[in-house]
């Protein structure tokens, strides 16, 4: 397999090296001319060493070949949608947001006959929309009830993030008290306001966010007579939690308020990493937005800048599938990268963002897999990511890949969401 070589020297030079030293944690590198001589797998050269020279051969063979092996060595391969899956509208109400939105919650029943997992979506539109409308989809990390200050939103009664891990107390109910402790990264109004509608499910109804040997979430649902726990090569968490946001899809399709052409899905940090995955695996969605995502996610793994494969599979063994971790310390030996990763969104709209005070995400190297995804896009005749270097703090650039680095910390905000707006308007035009 033809390898490309590279060795990155500088970073963004609106970042001091002092800085950069002052914040590394200790045993963690964020000196770039610390960053190890590293060589990128090809996206366009085959399996066998065959150079990629058209469409066919990419969505043929190539495409193919990539997928396969983010699935078993990275996020672990996902069951199909199960048959007995079906969905029941909770509410609908023309009274969200003193009368701006129309709000629905729906169960998705992901089980037999109510039994099993089951997760809900809240669904905001423009009440004023004339038609079926574009949908941002994005997982939340404490329950629907904590992106809007409304008490008529479900709460949760799936494990909450942040409570005792694998302890069935009540600590891990969600409380009152957490209705709309997120709603700063959830700009409902500006989001309905330009046009789109919003989809949120919080990711705990799928999978809990902790070691829990893959009891208490929906993989018992497809395990095989006496099995207890994913093969190596099978589903972690991360791989749960895009199989989740399918489903969601799925629903988004039957209703007749949205158009299920223009769905978008967006995710933040480990969920980030999620909406990357989600996309590669499900062509249906029309855009894909990853918002400081880092390793596992938009980074170059095999940079070793702020966290690392070790690190990540050591702190979090259930994000990613089990062979993964044959890769802690030897991210040269695993045969893909997260370029290749951003490359399977090809031709559809993808934006990398990142935050310059993200240090443990590579912000960098989030830009670096935009760049070496480029000629894929470019080969399809898609368009390409409109600059070579790295863009400065606060500019947005926007091709058919897109990307931004803000200032400020790891984090969703107002600046990010308006990029991704105009992003959408760009690829997405209204009738």
């Amino acid at each position: 397999m033809k390898m490309t070589r590279t060795r990155i020297c500088l970073f963004y030079p609106l970042l001091g090296l002092t800085s950069i030293l002052n914040a590394q944690p200790k045993g963690y590198n964020y000196d770039e001319s610390r960053v190890p001589e590293y060589t990128l797998p090809a996206p366009l050269v085959t399996q066998d060493g065959k150079k990629v020279k058209d469409a066919k051969t990419w969505e043929e063979i190539r495409r193919p070949e990539l997928l396969k092996l983010f699935e078993e060595h990275v996020y672990g391969k996902s069951p199909e949608r199960p048959k007995t899956m079906y969905f029941k509208v909770l509410e609908k109400t023309t009274k969200a947001l003193a009368g701006k939105a129309l709000r629905k919650q729906v169960s998705i029943f992901l089980g037999p006959e109510k039994k099993g997992p089951t997760m809900d979506l809240l669904l905001y539109l423009p009440a004023k929309a004339k038609g079926p409308v574009p949908v941002f989809i994005a997982p939340n990390f404490g329950g629907n009830h904590t992106i809007q200050n409304d008490k008529a939103i479900k709460l949760t009664s799936s494990w909450v993030r942040g409570r005792k891990h694998g302890a069935e107390t009540s600590e891990n109910r969600a409380y009152e008290a957490g209705r709309g402790v997120s709603r700063s990264r959830w700009p409902v109004e500006m989001i309905v306001g330009r046009g789109y509608g919003l989809a949120t499910i919080y990711y705990g109804d799928i999978d809990p966010d902790y070691h829990d040997g893959f009891k208490n979430g929906i993989h018992p649902l497809f395990y095989q007579e006496g099995q207890t726990k994913p093969q190596p090569d099978e589903w972690g968490s991360i791989g749960a939690w895009a199989w989740g946001l399918s489903r969601g899809l799925d629903y988004l399709e039957k209703d007749s308020d949205v158009d299920a052409t223009k769905v978008i899905v967006m995710g933040h940090s480990r969920l980030g990493k999620t909406a990357l995955w989600t996309g590669a695996t499900d062509e249906r969605f029309a855009i894909v937005i990853s918002n400081n995502s880092g390793c596992g996610g938009a980074a170059l793994s095999r940079r070793r800048f702020g966290e690392t494969v070790k690190r990540i599979n050591t702190s979090f063994p259930h994000w990613f599938c089990d062979n993964y971790k044959k890769y802690n310390d030897k991210e040269g030996d695993c045969p893909v990268d997260q370029h290749q990763l951003a490359a399977l969104m090809a031709p559809r709209p993808l934006y990398i963002a990142s935050a310059e005070e993200d240090r443990w995400a590579d912000p960098h190297g989030e830009f670096l897999s935009a760049k070496h995804a480029a000629p894929v896009y470019e080969l399809l005749g898609a368009g390409t990511l409109p600059t070579k270097t790295h863009p400065a703090i606060d500019k947005p650039v926007h091709g058919r890949i897109g990307y931004h680095i803000r200032s400020g910390k790891h984090n969703v905000t107002a600046f990010d969401w308006k990029a991704y707006l105009d992003f959408a308007d760009k690829h997405l035009p209204k009738k």
